[in-house]
């Protein structure tokens, strides 16, 4: 008789893994149990790999069941939040899924922060544990106190026995290979639920960071791979995708080069690991790690987030075009930030091969539709971001919070019905702000996006309403001005922000950072050269030049920087 998957069993073979599943595991979309699920059905496949190292799905499996067990014999369980503060690694997503094993929350943790942001995190979390890389104890060391429910932390790249040094005592933190060394492999038998929790802590491009609470379903139908990006239909059933990892001969292998504290890179990941694929990552994003990981590992589908992520990777390849084999990869993915046109155009010229496809979407919405870009459709149809074919439940709301019909030319805010989130944790404000009911009775999430709903039905981003410039009354969004300013040949990088204009309110300024070996742009150059582009009251009026462009490490813009450097060196007209 077949083993029970709950006990750490996994089916006798692939062949009858649809019979064994049918009968013995749960139907629900907890994300524990769609991953192990996947370890059922292909044990021996490889599952993960950074940087070289590699887990089968049963080695993952039996590594994140001794972390869970670690953590349980400290008393941590059901809606515990545990952190995790560290680069990419193996360790990083098993610490994922083991803190969902054991029905607890994982917490992201931007490794960018300095003291005083990480205090505001781990307070705001309510942080009982921190799973962290030896290179941030120092920082742990000056904030712990702060926060009076933090009582445990294991060391992630520690070897064995090292919990002597000076560094990890202290904070009284364990090593990795410590803390599940006596711990068994098989699986903690705990009831888990859809309704589980799952929080993301997003920055966005102003304010503190902010926790989005989603239920474990709901998230896996906006982010999981639960609706098809390209048919919209939904997964009917819970072991839909495991059988579909046991039907596969020749799995997906993806790549996502982002910190796995970025939303984007956690989905990117866990989607293919709950189809039987192999997931990549790489330590640290650098366009050689990257480029040399997909000729290793024979990538096909890489998901990076826009510009600040493609730039690096072209110019890169540009230099050394016959560097690497990349004849594996058909597919480049974007989300989360703007890739612009002329970039997408530049990784065409280098890859003939390949597809992109350009996703919108929010930590608070997940998927908000998509478009698949071949040479010479890249050109957007108006503002910062792409025309999409709409995903699943997106709409545009007008100021009333009535959907839009396509074709009125109206800019509307983008949303999302159907699976959303709960809320934000411990904001009650903030939720009540973002989480409507629109005018036909459909709870929606409008994240602060604004939008136009073409004739055919296809959405137009435009831009962050945050970010959006108001000058004589005309609305403009930075996206769309930055995405014309940086096809000019000197313009590295640029943000666009308002700054105070006696005349017009506000007025547009271009905070630019220089391609390296170029003669730095001047207002004049970027006025002759945007309003080729652009109406003239979208043009420049400001040109502050900068060393570098300040992004975090998920590529979104920080406005806030830009708009204190603009104030600070623009005399107001």
């Amino acid at each position: 008789m077949a083993s029970n998957p709950r006990r750490g069993g996994c089916p006798p073979n692939e062949n009858v893994f649809s019979f064994w599943v049918l009968d013995r595991a749960p139907m629900g979309y907890n994300i524990a149990d769609l991953f192990e699920r996947a370890v059922d059905a292909v044990p021996d496949r490889v599952a993960v790999v950074c940087d070289g190292r590699r887990l089968t799905y049963r080695e993952f499996d039996e590594e994140a069941n001794r972390l869970a067990h670690h953590l349980l014999a400290q008393g941590f369980g059901h809606g515990d939040h545990i952190g995790i503060y560290a680069q990419n690694s193996l360790e990083w997503i098993v610490a994922m899924i083991a803190a969902f094993k054991l029905r607890a929350v994982p917490i992201n943790i931007n490794f960018r922060y300095v003291e005083d942001e990480l205090a505001y995190l781990f307070d705001n979390a309510d942080l009982v544990a921190v799973l962290h890389d030896r290179e941030y104890v120092h920082r742990i060391a000056a904030v712990k106190d702060r926060t009076p429910s933090l009582r445990h932390f294991v060391c992630m790249d520690a070897p064995a026995g090292s919990g002597g040094d000076d560094d990890l005592a202290s904070i009284g933190s364990l090593p990795w290979p410590d803390a599940v060394a006596a711990q068994p492999s098989t699986r903690p038998e705990l009831d888990r639920t859809d309704d589980d929790e799952y929080v993301l802590y997003t920055g966005g491009t102003t304010g503190m960071p902010k926790g989005v609470v989603w239920r474990h379903e709901d998230v896996f139908y906006a982010l999981g791979g639960g609706v098809d990006a390209y048919t919209n239909e939904r997964v009917t059933h819970g072991h839909q995708l495991a059988e579909k990892a046991a039907s596969t001969e020749n799995p997906m292998v993806a790549l996502n080069p982002a910190p796995l504290m970025h939303g984007a890179a956690q989905w990117g990941t866990l989607r293919f690991l709950f189809e039987g694929g192999t997931a990549v990552l790489v330590h640290k994003f650098s366009p050689e790690a990257v480029w040399s990981a997909i000729q290793d590992e024979k990538v096909n589908t890489i998901t990076i987030t826009g510009d600040a992520m493609a730039r690096p990777l072209v110019e890169t390849l540009q230099a050394d075009p016959d560097r690497w084999d990349l004849s594996s990869l058909f597919v480049v993915s974007s989300s989360a930030v703007v890739f612009s046109p002329a970039l997408k155009e530049q990784m065409f010229d280098l890859l003939p091969n390949i597809i992109i496809v350009d996703a919108i979407g929010s930590s608070e919405s997940g998927m908000n539709g998509m478009v698949i870009q071949s040479k010479g459709q890249t050109l957007n149809q108006g503002g910062g971001g792409p025309t999409v074919t709409a995903g699943r439940d997106a709409v545009v709301l007008d100021d009333d919070l009535r959907p839009l019909e396509p074709g009125t030319g109206q800019i509307g805010k983008l949303a999302r019905g159907g699976n959303i989130p709960i809320g934000y944790y411990k904001d009650p404000v903030k939720t009540a702000a973002t989480f409507v009911t629109g005018a036909d009775g459909i709870r929606y999430v409008v994240a602060g996006d604004f939008a136009r709903l073409e004739e055919d039905g296809n959405i137009t981003l435009l831009g962050r309403g945050s970010a959006c410039i108001n000058s004589g009354g005309e609305k403009i969004f930075p996206e769309e001005v930055e995405s014309v300013l940086k096809t000019h040949p000197a313009v590295y990088d640029v943000l666009v922000v308002g700054v105070p204009d006696d005349r017009w309110g506000s007025s547009v300024c271009a905070v630019v950072q220089p391609r390296d070996g170029a003669t730095p742009p001047s207002l004049d150059d970027l006025d002759q050269h945007a309003r080729q582009h652009l109406a003239g009251y979208k043009v420049p009026r400001h040109l502050v030049l900068c060393d570098e462009i300040v992004r975090s490490p998920s590529g979104k813009p920080d406005y806030p920087w830009a708009t204190t450097l603009a104030s600070e060196s623009v005399t107001p007209a």
